[in-house]
């Protein structure tokens, strides 16, 4: 079943007069304080490495066996 949403109707504000500054809703504001999104991904380059790195070993002895072992 589906749920049923009402509609919210915001009440217009009176329109600004000339010497006045015209509200804007808190909505539309942004805030400054937010922080900034800067990921740190230095572990995930050593874990990369590192696998890198035992891959080229395990390759590595294999063919080395694959030689002994004929």
């Amino acid at each position: 079943m589906s749920k049923k949403y009402k509609r919210q109707v915001r009440k217009e504000t009176a329109a600004p007069t000339a010497g006045s500054t015209p509200a804007t809703p808190a909505s539309r504001v942004q805030s400054t304080n937010q922080p900034v999104f800067n990921p740190d991904y230095s572990y995930v380059i050593k874990d990369l490495r590192r696998i890198g790195v035992l891959v080229a070993s395990f390759v590595t002895i294999l063919i080395i066996l694959s030689f002994i072992l004929r």
